[in-house]
């Protein structure tokens, strides 16, 4: 684990990651077009792991997708996003009910960005103690935001009983939070919440809707394997098998 991390602090900085206001705290890396992946860093049983979020600068705002891990890169993820385009994050949607895809949804509501989760985590945060967003959707939505479309899509339980995805079919770009794995991971990572049972086949459900995607961004580590989603459903399976 300790390899595979250092391994990708070296992919972050020879792609030209760059990091403002919170140091090495934070990441930003562009991922194409007006798409953006930023990542902080937190502890998880004594190792210091990555988590990807995304944000989209379009005419109307900056849309973010996920919060960051590290409560202490709130402000300064917004402040990043101010300085360098001169705009404000105007929306905020959150994959699943984890602190490291909700820990941000209350800051973010007191500065006036609308924030989103589905009713489902929403039942899940507030049962669980997680912050919680202030407004729901009930199924699966097309946002459009400027000039760009975007669906939400809840493909079933995998990772945990709410995680969603969110599809943007134009520019075959799939954000897959934490129910995708990196390609270079060993396995599903924590399953305290997980449906084995269904998991390979809620992949299944992704790979049906999200076709041809040319980017598929996990919720943690490396995200520049298109394979990342197969090796996700490889993984389910054998588990499955396991179980």
């Amino acid at each position: 684990m300790r390899t595979t991390i250092v391994i990708l602090f070296l992919v972050f900085f020879v792609s030209g990651a760059y990091a403002q206001n919170g140091g090495s705290k934070l990441r930003i890396t562009r991922l194409t077009g007006e798409f953006y992946i930023f990542t902080t860093f937190n502890s998880y049983k004594g190792t210091l792991v990555p988590a990807n979020g995304m944000y989209l600068v379009t005419n109307d705002g900056v849309v973010m997708f996920d919060t960051p891990w590290d409560t202490t890169q709130f402000q300064p993820l917004l402040d990043s996003i101010k300085n360098r385009y001169n705009k404000n994050v105007v929306l905020c949607i959150a994959t699943h009910f984890h602190e490291d895809r909700t820990g941000g949804l209350q800051y973010y509501s007191q500065k006036g960005i609308r924030t989103y989760t589905t009713t489902q985590t929403d039942e899940l945060s507030r049962e669980r103690g997680k912050k919680r967003a202030e407004f729901l959707i009930e199924k699966d939505t097309v946002f459009t935001i400027g000039q760009y479309s975007f669906q939400t899509y809840f493909p079933g339980p995998g990772h945990a009983p709410d995680n969603i995805v969110v599809w943007f079919d134009k520019q075959k770009i799939l954000y897959g939070g934490c129910l995708i794995k990196s390609a270079e991971d060993s396995d599903l990572g924590y399953l305290g919440d997980a449906n084995v049972k269904e998991y390979a086949a809620t992949i299944r459900n992704v790979q049906a809707k999200c076709k041809n995607a040319e980017y598929i961004i996990p919720g943690h580590g490396n995200w520049t394997n298109k394979k990342s989603l197969e090796h996700t459903l490889q993984m389910a399976q054998q588990l499955k098998e396991k179980d």
